[in-house]
């Protein structure tokens, strides 16, 4: 059973293998991933955190989800030597690095929840899966070439795992080194393997900010493997990983 649904202004879907109805455990999914974006959307006045930068200084009572992403984020920008960041140079919150793998985490956490053992939940990019689509098989979680949207760079054999990928391809060149503010250009996509989705999420992001000395960091930070493409087109791993055809450059 495949469901799908555009949140956050982004197609995601959820493909579930169970042999039941599993059509409410895929609304309570989308229900998480709804209100992540009504709590954390940028764009909408009414969020948390846009409330809580319209406060600014005098500040607001946060949310308990609110201090959860915020927590997650401090420890990922003292981990990175403030490589990762969550806010901007105005003081105002940036949590767009945290956000979707949290949501998206979540709500595979709602599935799981509901009993659930062999799906995949794809939020923009971001995956989740458990379990198997078919025989024992691995899922096959396709990463697109940074240079052309309908050619993939590699197709990796995933179990029980989050992977994540960040780049400039979708948004531009909008990651940024919080070191120095300067916009992040070694690389040209980051890809993490992780046990969840909210460490590969936000590992990817801090690599990109890193730049290639940011691979070999996210191993010992909790990624199983990282696949990423420089700046000069070539392809640079590390950890685990398992590919379901050979890589190649875009």
């Amino acid at each position: 059973m495949r469901f799908l649904e555009t949140v956050m202004g982004i197609p995601m879907s959820i493909d579930i293998r169970d042999d039941v109805d599993a059509a409410p455990a895929a609304e309570r999914a989308f229900r998480v991933l709804r209100e992540a974006d009504e709590r954390f959307s940028a764009y909408r006045p009414e969020s948390e955190v846009s409330r809580a930068n319209a406060a600014g200084a005098a500040g607001l009572e946060h949310s308990t989800d609110f201090r959860e992403v915020v927590a997650i984020g401090d420890a990922a920008s003292a981990a990175s030597g403030g490589a990762f960041r969550i806010r901007r140079p105005d003081g105002t919150w940036d949590l767009d690095g945290v956000v979707k793998g949290w949501a998206a985490a979540r709500a595979a956490q709602e599935l799981a929840a509901s009993g659930l053992r062999d799906y995949c939940l794809n939020a923009g990019g971001d995956v989740v899966v458990a379990g198997t689509p078919r025989d024992g098989r691995p899922w096959s979680v396709g990463i697109r070439s940074p240079h052309t949207p309908d050619e993939m760079l590699a197709v990796l054999a995933v179990t029980d795992a989050g992977v994540a990928t960040s780049g400039a391809y979708e948004r531009g060149s909008h990651i940024v080194d919080g070191r120095d503010g300067s916009v992040a250009r070694s690389l040209l996509s980051v890809t993490v393997v992780a046990d969840d989705l909210t460490t590969a999420d936000v590992l990817a992001t801090a690599v990109f900010a890193l730049g290639p000395s940011g691979i070999p960091w996210a191993i010992d930070a909790g990624a199983r493997g990282v696949l990423a493409v420089d700046a000069d087109d070539r392809i640079l791993g590390a950890g685990e990983l398992a590919f379901a055809q050979p890589a190649s450059a875009g």
